[in-house]
């Protein structure tokens, strides 16, 4: 991508994989791969009660057997989509309606009634700015740098018209252009803004137009360096949250890939284990070894990291010693207040079941950059 006004800002967080953002362009480019049309269906901006929030999204093929993936919330709605969809790849164009959920429509498809949802639907070389596009999306769920998508519309009472769209990377560069280098900037600014949170905006740019976010990332990296019964309990709730997870465990009859729920086990001196992963933007880390020399040794090793959140299980007073060793090894100030211990919201729980959850809570908390 080129660089563009805005470039050089990163996120201090971004929240990461949504699966079924994955599944969405795993699939379109998997059709592109095969030479395949298809059309992309989106609800681009929502008012009242709706069965979907905006950027939601449906890819529908030319083939009417083949079912299309996502979901615009079912229905009469969806099912129109689908129509508009299938004559866009016959005809070309894009498409942009107002579909309003009367009571009488909520009552027959059993839709949430009372509201408005926009749907844009486009033929699937036009629903991102140039063709490298959709490589970078596919690169950002597989674990690369994040990307957002913006898409400007301008506004007509309650008509919505496309007006343009572009790609912003996590370094602010830009694919695409909006038509003006005033636009870029601030659509680059405001998706900057967004990507910590992770989840798709529609915000208004000025009087007369509206700008549609919608971040693409990948699937966030878990790593536990212990695999006592605490870490097993963090590895089952960090799967239920779609997080690749790593336990590191040097003792043979602790590591069982099976006791984890089939979540990746790496043996060998932990440290060193630690040390010698690669860690992304999206990466955390959770200490809970068996002792406090072993905890410290990969405190140590995971200060020297790119992880973004770094949590130690153990006492207060743990940490205080833990500090001081890393004090006394030349590990900034700054690098040793990032380390969360105890690491957790403080739920009240005591279980390894309940300490896992205050942990996954916290790196949750972490990952969508909430208070």
């Amino acid at each position: 991508m080129p660089r563009r006004p805005g470039a050089g800002r990163r996120p201090d967080s971004v929240r990461g994989y949504d699966p079924y953002v994955s599944a969405i362009y795993t699939r379109m480019a998997e059709l592109a791969a095969a030479g395949r049309r298809y059309a992309v269906a989106t609800v681009v901006r929502t008012q009242g009660s709706t069965p979907q929030v905006v950027g939601a999204r449906l890819v529908v093929t030319d083939r009417d057997e083949e079912r299309p993936i996502g979901t615009l919330g079912g229905g009469c709605v969806e099912a129109d989509a689908i129509l508009i969809s299938r004559e866009i790849l016959k005809s070309g164009g894009r498409s942009l309606r107002a579909h309003a959920l009367t009571e009488e429509l909520a009552w027959n498809t059993g839709l949430v009634c009372g509201g408005t949802m926009w749907i844009l639907a486009e033929a699937g070389e036009q629903a991102l700015p140039e063709r490298e596009g959709l490589r970078d999306c596919v690169e950002a769920i597989a674990d690369g740098p994040p990307v957002v998508v913006a898409t400007l519309f301008e506004r007509a009472g309650r008509d919505l018209n496309f007006a343009g769209r572009v790609m912003v990377a996590s370094d602010g560069r830009l694919r695409g252009t909006l038509g003006s280098a005033e636009l870029d900037a601030r659509a680059t600014t405001a998706a900057l803004d967004q990507l910590p949170h992770g989840t798709p905006r529609l915000m208004p740019m000025g009087e007369t137009h509206d700008l549609l976010i919608e971040p693409v990332a990948g699937k966030p990296r878990l790593v536990v360096a212990g695999g006592g019964h605490v870490s097993q309990a963090i590895a089952r709730q960090a799967q239920l949250l779609d997080f690749d997870v790593t336990i590191l465990e040097d003792r043979a009859e602790f590591a069982n890939p099976e006791r984890f729920g089939g979540a990746r086990v790496r043996t060998g001196h932990i440290p060193d284990v630690l040390a010698s992963l690669r860690y992304g933007w999206n990466s955390y880390i959770v200490v809970a070894t068996r002792g406090h020399k072993l905890d410290g040794d990969c405190i140590l090793a995971a200060v020297q990291t790119d992880a973004r959140y770094i949590g130690l299980l153990g006492s207060r007073r743990k940490a205080v010693l833990i500090a001081e060793m890393l004090r006394e090894s030349g590990v900034p100030q700054v690098r040793i207040d990032a380390i969360r211990t105890p690491v957790g919201l403080d739920l009240g729980g005591r279980t390894p079941a309940e300490i896992a959850l205050s942990i996954m809570a916290e790196i949750t908390k972490e990952r969508y950059a909430k208070s």
